[in-house]
């Protein structure tokens, strides 16, 4: 491939290049949006947004099999987006922290949702 001038100075291209991510930061990165290229996961995280729920409850809300929320939720907290805890024999999953739901907000912002 020809190399062809650039049209930046130097030093805004050291800025951009800076910026992009690569490596570990972009395998962390694709693996966290990629949660949200399913529809399933979409919809528990929107539903954690609101409350914590159990399994149970996750799958009548959902109208989903019991051991499809289980997958998903594995995933998820696998990934730190959501965390368990348990009160006698149920457990109880919300999410961790504000940053999923602040993204969720975001994305239907963006869309005009």
């Amino acid at each position: 491939m020809e190399e062809q001038m650039l049209l930046l100075d130097k030093r805004t291209q050291a800025m951009v290049e800076s910026y992009i991510p690569s490596g570990d930061t972009l395998e962390g990165l694709v693996c966290f949006f990629s949660v949200f290229a399913d529809g399933t996961r979409l919809r528990i995280l929107s539903a954690l947004a609101v409350t914590e729920l159990c399994v149970t409850d996750l799958a009548r809300l959902l109208r989903i099999h019991q051991t499809t929320v289980s997958h998903q939720l594995r995933l998820l907290k696998n990934l730190g987006m959501v965390r368990a805890s348990r009160c006698g024999k149920v457990i109880f999953y919300s999410l961790r922290g504000d940053t999923v739901n602040d993204v969720l907000c975001k994305g239907a912002e963006f869309l005009g949702l």
